[in-house]
């Protein structure tokens, strides 16, 4: 049985519906990313789960107990925020200490969990420090240490790392992965950021209005992408609309608008379904000369607007089926009106 279950969650402010039906399941010691645009719900199912919202409809389950009215004191959840949230009067050591301060925790045991922490995440010199004389890497460490000292049910983490430099946030996330992992700890993440999410991730939620489109690996989620929405916002720019031909063992058949012949390896649990859309990277497409021919999955198209990426070179491409994006490489460019054949090739191909 799952340690976490939310089951079909409605939450409203006023008449606007923040989460609709939603339902999630989280098991012991997993780190479960929330992932999406702004405005998806994410942080809405973070501070549901925390207790400082209120669901609508459906019940929150947390270790076989029903969580869905229980105020946020009688929960140890551990919370790590966007702003770090440290008490600017205090020092590093009663910063760490607050939360057993308030639990009534016997002072030497204090002492003892305050500087055990603060040594894992390496800021045992500074426990004398004012929140003032840290690095903004150094306050999200404190963060981090006030909310594991408490030795926490359940960690929720709200974007903890936005407000960090690039560099930096590689850095805190794999820290945070280490702490996670080696506490054993179950967490939920919130993240805009797919590459920080899919980084630390057992599993990702993609959400989008208010629902997760799919809870899959990062892997999963990054190569067979089950919906339009979760394509398009891990980089499949492209979608061809397609209609079953004939069903194969080691694929299927499929008729563009053009009735083009398109060879698909992977169904992706579409194998059924007679009109999907096919997916593609703009990396994935291969660009031939004109006359370079393939008896599947070829389309004609004329260049349009390039763009120079560095690497490669990024096309604006008319088909007819489209404009499609193409990267092609840096050491050879195309011009404005040149005919190209693009090659899709059948196992890049997603049907979403």
């Amino acid at each position: 049985m799952a340690l976490l279950s939310l089951k079909d969650i409605s939450v409203a402010y006023g008449k606007n519906v923040v989460l609709k039906n939603l339902n999630l399941d989280v098991e012991k010691g997993e780190l479960v990313s929330l992932l999406g645009p702004s405005g998806c719900g994410k942080t809405t199912t973070l501070r549901l789960i925390g207790g400082f919202v209120e669901a609508k409809n459906g019940r929150f389950v947390f270790n076989g107990k029903d969580y869905t009215k229980i105020p946020v004191h009688k929960r140890n959840f551990g919370f790590v925020f966007q702003n770090y949230a440290l008490f600017p009067h205090l020092t590093v050591f009663d910063n760490v200490a607050f939360g057993l301060k308030q639990r009534n925790i016997p002072k030497n045991e204090i002492k003892k969990r305050v500087m055990e922490i603060l040594e894992t995440v390496g800021l045992k010199d500074y426990a004398d420090r004012s929140p003032r004389e840290l690095s903004g890497g150094q306050k999200q460490r404190v963060a981090l240490a006030r909310a594991l000292v408490i030795q926490p049910d359940l960690l929720l983490l709200d974007e903890p790392l936005s407000n960090l430099d690039a560099k930096l946030r590689v850095k805190m996330r794999l820290e945070i992965r280490k702490i996670q992992q080696e506490y054993n700890i179950t967490a939920i993440y919130v993240t805009h950021d797919q590459e920080e999410c899919f980084s630390i991730s057992d599993r990702v939620a993609v959400m989008n209005n208010g629902v997760i489109e799919q809870l899959d690996t990062p892997q999963k989620i990054y190569n067979l992408p089950r919906t339009e929405f979760v394509a398009n916002f891990v980089g499949f720019e492209n979608f061809i609309e397609l209609e079953l031909e004939a069903k194969k063992i080691d694929g299927g058949f499929y008729k563009l608008k053009n009735s083009q012949r398109f060879k698909v390896t992977h169904f992706n649990g579409r194998e059924d379904e007679r009109y999907v859309k096919g997916a593609i990277r703009p990396e994935e497409i291969d660009i031939l000369n004109e006359g370079g021919e393939k008896e599947t999955n070829t389309l004609k198209g004329i260049i349009g607007i390039s763009t120079f990426l560095g690497k490669h070179y990024q096309y604006v491409v008319e088909t007819e089926v489209g404009r499609l994006l193409v990267n092609g490489s840096a050491h050879k460019r195309y011009v404005k009106g040149e005919r190209v054949t693009l090659y899709f090739p059948e196992d890049k191909i997603v049907l979403v």
